[in-house]
């Protein structure tokens, strides 16, 4: 098995109004915003992983999805592959990442995202 460093760095919860949604985050559960991009993403700090908020142009996964920062996306999903998983959409530069969607062999999906 190949080893590389990975890390659950967020959980994507897609919301048709990310300023609303980290709005009620931070009202109803006191969670501080790490990184804000406009009406598109947001970074609200979930002591641990980060809870992120995604609106649908930003929603990869269009799911709750685990993501896992890589060093290395391309090579994650190679792993992926011989794991046994399938990749559901390939990797593509987003506006501030690597990014791409994967699935394991129970069709739970996940993102995996890393320097670009």
């Amino acid at each position: 098995m190949e080893s590389f460093e990975v890390k659950l760095g967020n959980v994507t919860h897609p919301v048709e109004d990310v300023v609303a949604a980290a709005s009620f985050y931070r009202e109803s559960l006191g969670l501080v915003a790490k990184f804000v991009d406009g009406d598109r993403y947001a970074a609200l700090d979930a002591g641990g992983p980060v809870l992120a908020l995604v609106s649908p142009r930003e929603d990869l996964a269009e799911r709750v999805a685990a993501s896992f920062k890589v060093a290395d996306v391309t090579a994650a999903l190679a792993a992926v592959e011989r794991a046994g998983g399938r990749i559901v959409r390939q990797a593509e530069r987003g506006p501030h990442e690597v990014r791409a969607v994967a699935a394991d062999p129970w069709n739970n999906v996940f993102v995996l995202y890393g320097p670009s």
